[in-house]
């Protein structure tokens, strides 16, 4: 079985396309995928250089990638629900059983549900974490509704293109920072008020939102407490809620860890099959140029998302 492995912490360069790695049998309430395609997330690169090691250790060798879209293969006795031959999206089980970047993977059947039936496996494997991301903050976090406005730091991310798009559907009206290069695309997105974060000042073009999703942190966080309207919501995926800040300015702050589960994607494949929202795909690689993908997405910050095509 081809699949991206690293033996040790590093950059890209650690990484290695194997020919002959173990093809997984579904045990202990996991399922098998053989996985069409995966993306990577920032996430991904941060546990492959170490910055994690601390708080999410690896055991060498480690198959890379989470987010993936494929077939079911083979369940065993792990789930009454899905069946070889379903088309699933969702996330491999990194912690307990394999990493997505890989011909065939192990997932629990609760992180997973069936892919959207309008969208290719490479446009699917972009949606787990950042469709499910997005969702969960504008919907299950802020409970955003039409005629609010919403800032969203990063709108040209992968999470920001699709909260963006979510946040239009909901009827609020989107402000977002993002590069120069990346304003027209996230204007075409439904964004109505873009800010260049490279020549321009948050803080001072806007004032009295009802809702902030960060996806920065750092002193973007701090100073999104500035433009909120008393009981507004700040929503971080990046700090831990700062008390101090949430009295002085009276609003409400918030830190999401996305759970990807099959509600979650549930609710996705509806939104996606309503063409409420679409996948952003900045561009698909072969898993021989895994290493390539994991440095455009670092280095390069992409439209979108970064996806690894595993099977055509």
């Amino acid at each position: 079985m081809k699949a991206a492995v690293i033996n040790e912490y590093g950059s890209s360069e650690v990484i290695k396309i194997v020919e002959d790695a173990l093809k997984p049998s579904a045990r202990d309430g996991l399922v098998v995928v053989e996985v069409h395609a995966a993306s990577i997330n920032p996430f991904d690169y941060k546990v492959n250089s170490g910055a994690m090691k601390d708080s999410i250790p690896l055991q060498f060798p480690k198959t890379l990638g989470m987010d993936m879209a494929g077939v079911i293969n083979e369940v065993g006795s792990a789930n009454e629900n899905l069946k070889v031959g379903d088309e699933v999206y969702g996330q491999a089980a990194f912690f307990s059983g394999g990493g997505a970047i890989a011909e065939f993977t192990l997932a629990k059947p609760s992180s997973l549900a069936l892919k959207p039936n309008n969208i290719s496996f490479v446009e699917a494997a972009g949606l787990p974490l950042t469709a499910v991301s997005a969702y969960q903050a504008l919907v299950d976090n802020m409970s955003l509704s039409s005629g609010q406005k919403l800032l969203i730091h990063g709108g040209a991310g992968g999470i920001g293109s699709i909260a963006i798009q979510l946040a239009k559907h909901l009827g609020a009206s989107i402000a977002t920072t993002c590069a120069g290069k990346d304003i027209d695309y996230v204007k075409g997105l439904g964004a109505e008020v873009v800010i260049n974060y490279e020549t321009e000042d948050f803080a001072k073009i806007i004032k009295d939102y009802d809702a902030v999703f960060d996806l920065i942190g750092g002193e973007v966080y701090k100073k999104s407490f500035e433009v909120l309207k008393p009981n507004g919501i700040l929503v971080s995926m990046m700090q831990e809620p700062d008390s101090e800040l949430s009295e002085k300015y009276n609003v409400r702050a918030r830190h999401q860890s996305t759970k990807v589960d099959s509600q979650s994607l549930n609710n996705v494949r509806e939104l996606v099959e309503q063409v409420v929202i679409k996948p952003q795909i900045e561009k698909d690689y072969p898993i021989e140029q895994t290493a390539s993908a994991f440095d455009v997405l670092e280095h390069d910050h992409p439209k979108g998302k970064v996806v690894i095509k595993i099977k055509d």
